[in-house]
């Protein structure tokens, strides 16, 4: 789930992370779960899971992280070879629980899970309510989900089912769909969220990244293409291309998002963000004496960077990791207190030291200036902030957690102001035709609307809200 429509206006968006898999004799939900895990990264705020045996689709959802949300007696209570999962990550606008994921009521003949968002729902609206159906209050998860579901009363098939409401659909969307006997999986024709098939034990696993099926042991067979449908039944799985695919895949999850043992592409994301941190040395080669990375993410491109300059990469800041990331969460107090709760430095390691900082990304800027008082504080004696990626201009309606252009620090300051306010001693991103050509593949294939404002899929009235920012890198 990503966007809480009210009258198709656009107020919560989320980034989520989902799973399936189908195999008779597997334990289905015991498996999600441990799929779930391992996407946790993907969401952080409630996790649900679907199961169908064959006659009935049961459904437990919660608020909280995966090891809060089940209990054992939770997944034995989810019987069947099937299992449909999702983590879900809301921001800014806060907690929504009614909107927890898989959307399926009660004794329901259709659950679903969605990565990704719908930024214009007026066709879907406009189809659901010539129908007679209520959709006041419903996000586009369950928009989606009362179309489909619409077309199943009617005596279609899952998959006879999506193929008539996927043109309703406008934007970016990776779907597990399930009944109580079939799951089927589809992805929107620019593929902008990534989405993966795997093997395990005679069965079928999809997961938003390969990470989650080399978690349950799976082998990983391909991505699921843009604009194809997946069908997995006791007839085994079949392909069905339903749109033109036209490859645009959201290169932030190069960046940020997705875990570092994943495969994008086929391309390993580790070894893109090694590559991302060597083309900022080649681009802006600090003399300093050590570098440091923003843990977690930003640790390969730590290391692509010490390695290309030769300089030591020290862990000089550590952090808790029992603190999710912060740009997400709602409101300003709360973000600066969270940033100083999450990252600790070490004297030992910066004191009298010309410190180089690698951070994955700037967005707010509120993390940064925090980091640089925090390595100041530990004697640190000069600190320069290198970003692995361009400034963040733009906002995200795609189903990623950016907040509004006119909170993106660089929609509205120039690389100096930013520095100044900041407080670094220099800061520099990565340039766009260094992030191109540190991932090694077209730049045609990809969606870089957070850096470029070009957004390849219809984002409606919000385009009157984007201003393309006075000053330019």
């Amino acid at each position: 789930m990503n966007t809480i429509l009210l009258n198709d206006s656009y107020a919560i968006k989320e980034k989520c992370g989902v799973f399936g898999i189908y195999g008779k004799g597997l334990e289905a939900a015991r498996l999600t779960y441990f799929g779930l895990y391992s996407l946790q990264h993907r969401g952080q705020e409630s996790s649900g899971i679907s199961t169908a045996d064959g006659k009935t689709i049961r459904t437990h959802k919660a608020t909280g992280l995966v090891t809060q949300v089940y209990t054992e007696p939770d997944l034995q209570k989810l019987k069947g070879y099937i299992a449909i999962g999702h983590n879900r990550y809301s921001t800014s606008g806060g907690s929504i629980s009614d909107h927890n994921q898989p959307v399926a009521g009660k004794n329901d003949i259709v659950a679903l899970v969605h990565n990704g968002n719908l930024p214009v729902t007026k066709k879907l609206v406009r189809f659901l309510s010539s129908r007679g159906l209520y959709t006041q209050g419903l996000n586009d998860s369950e928009l989606i989900h009362l179309a489909i579901k619409y077309f199943v009363v009617k005596k279609h098939s899952l998959e006879e089912a999506i193929i008539k409401s996927y043109p309703l659909f406008t934007g970016a969307f990776c779907l597990l769909v399930m009944t109580k006997d079939n799951m089927v999986a589809v992805r929107d024709h620019y593929g902008i969220r990534p989405l993966s098939i795997g093997r395990v034990n005679g069965g079928y696993v999809i997961a938003s990244e390969t990470c989650a099926i080399d978690t349950v042991d799976g082998e990983y067979i391909r991505d699921v293409l843009p604009g194809e449908m997946i069908v997995i039944s006791n007839k085994g799985m079949k392909s069905c291309q339903i749109a033109t695919p036209n490859q645009k895949l959201d290169i932030f999850e190069f960046v940020y998002f997705s875990r570092p043992d994943s495969l994008l592409l086929g391309k390993r994301v580790y070894s893109v963000r090694r590559n991302l941190g060597k083309e900022l040395a080649k681009e802006y080669p600090i003399k300093a004496d050590i570098v440091i990375p923003v843990p977690d993410s930003s640790m390969p491109a730590a290391l692509g960077y010490s390695s290309e300059l030769n300089l030591p990469c020290e862990f000089g800041l550590v952090k808790n990791r029992y603190i999710w990331r912060t740009f997400i969460m709602p409101g300003k107090r709360l973000r600066g207190r969270s940033v100083k709760m999450k990252h600790n430095a070490i004297p030992e390691v910066i004191k009298g030291k010309k410190v180089v900082l690698i951070d994955d990304s700037i967005v707010r800027g509120t993390t940064a200036k925090t980091l640089v008082r925090t390595l100041r504080d530990a004697g640190a004696k000069e600190v320069h902030i290198l970003s692995s990626c361009p400034p963040i201009r733009y906002p995200d309606f795609y189903g990623i957690d950016t907040p509004t252009q006119k909170e993106l620090i660089a929609s509205h300051k120039t690389v100096l102001q930013i520095e100044k306010h900041i407080g670094a001693d220099s800061l520099y991103f990565l340039s766009y035709k260094g992030l191109i050509k540190a991932v090694g593949l077209p730049e045609s294939i990809f969606c870089t609307s957070c850096f470029t404002g070009n957004y390849p899929i219809s984002i409606g009235k919000h385009a009157n809200k984007i201003k393309t920012p006075a000053s330019k890198m």
